[in-house]
């Protein structure tokens, strides 16, 4: 009997592959301890994002005026980027994971509770700056994980990023819903936050960067040829990702003239479906194949679009986002682990590259999309994201990983 499934086998055979790689996933102590971090920060912007609403409505500012807010924090991610890899690089991805996550947990608790806009921009900043660099560590550490134990976990750590994010989404809804103040649900977020990320320290602590991370310890690094392709591929599918956090709801009550409960539900089925995607993704990347998954996963993300704007009904609208996570999935998984593999490229250097501008198009795509709405009508910024897609699929094919 085979140890390992192939092309060939049944389906029970992927299931009982997925489940196993998963199972080695959850019950490997460090493993688990950087897929609580990845999940905690993805917790910390779902409780941000679902309070920018009443961040608007507390200084009345336009859409113009809150996209400009907005862009304070992928600025704070460009000005990481050239210290990134050194900073990982000096004091090592465990310890740099550490600190990052709670200074992040406090960054995004100011613009939450300030009266003063020019420190809610401050604090964007600043947490756009902790972004970058715990990006960077966590996505390091799960490399040094995946080298000490020869296990893949890089998709299921992914996979608990996206969990977090349904969690804050839905922890939110509850306490909007409660009429819990926005202040108070950070300040609670973020203390959550803190006391995770310490009880997580003595196991962070123990990971042990392998031999080509801890030397990698460049600065500001020269782009190549191909890594400007991954950063291409990266950002499209990071900003189809940031329009499911940001414009899914509201697409689907003002598009689709969905009621308030099924609005909510738009975000709820794409992170879904990518949080599934991500867990089988350890599993299926080998089976089917890096490339196979790029190219068919950014036809798949952008038909999702395509769909919810040529039929706007809810539950087709609700399908769309479905395959929009699906398609998205695995990207982030395969093109992280690659980005420390480019040749004349320094793995950190590759990868702190690689991670900033892929998180700015997270970032930064909302408010461009709501730029594009502005003028031209919210479902022109969702073909405007399916056509960077269905690019971003035939850029793929020019990758080398």
């Amino acid at each position: 009997m085979k140890d390992t499934p192939t092309i060939a086998d049944p389906p029970l055979g992927y299931f009982g592959f997925i489940w196993q790689n998963l199972a080695q996933f959850f019950s490997h102590a460090s493993a688990r301890a950087v897929g609580l971090i990845f999940l905690s920060d993805s917790v910390l912007f779902g409780t941000w994002v679902a309070h920018i609403p009443s961040v608007k409505a507390r200084w009345n500012l336009s859409d113009g005026q809150l996209g400009l807010l907005l862009f304070a924090m992928p600025i704070g991610c460009f000005v990481m980027n050239p210290f990134t890899g050194r900073i990982v690089g000096r004091f090592g991805a465990a310890k740099t994971c550490f600190v990052t996550a709670l200074s992040l947990s406090a960054a995004l608790l100011v613009p939450l509770s300030t009266s003063q806009i020019w420190l809610a921009a401050f604090g964007l900043f600043w947490a756009g700056v902790c972004a970058a660099l715990l990006n960077v560590a966590m996505n390091t550490c799960a490399t040094a994980v995946e080298y000490q134990s020869k296990t893949k976990i890089m998709s299921a750590c992914h996979g608990m990023w996206s969990l977090g994010g349904m969690i804050g989404a839905t922890l939110s809804g509850i306490v909007i819903f409660l009429g819990i103040s926005p202040a108070l649900h950070a300040l609670f977020m973020c203390l959550f936050v803190a006391t995770l990320t310490l009880f997580l320290r003595p196991i962070i602590q123990k990971i042990q960067e392998p031999p080509h991370v801890e030397t990698a310890s460049g600065g500001i690094v020269k782009l190549n040829s191909n890594l400007v392709l991954m950063i291409f591929v990266g950002l499209c599918l990071s900003m189809g990702e940031g329009l499911a956090f940001d414009w899914s709801a509201v697409y689907l009550k003002d598009v689709a003239k969905a009621s308030n409960q099924i609005a909510a539900l738009g975000f709820a089925a794409f992170a879904l479906a990518m949080t599934l995607g991500r867990f089988a993704g350890d599993a299926i990347i080998p089976l089917i194949g890096q490339r196979r998954i790029l190219f068919f996963g950014g036809f798949v993300a952008a038909s999702g679009l395509v769909l919810a704007v040529a039929v706007p009904i809810p539950a087709v609208v609700l399908v769309g986002f479905v395959l929009l996570g699906f398609g998205c999935s695995l990207g982030a998984p395969i093109l992280y682990a690659a980005s420390m593999r480019v040749e004349g490229v320094a793995p950190a250097a590759g990868l702190a590259s690689f991670a900033t501008f892929s998180f700015v198009g997270f970032l930064a795509g909302p408010p461009l999309i709501g730029f594009v709405a502005q003028q031209f009508g919210l479902a022109h910024g969702l073909v405007m994201v399916g056509v960077l897609l269905a690019v971003s699929s035939v850029v793929s094919r020019f990758v080398k990983l």
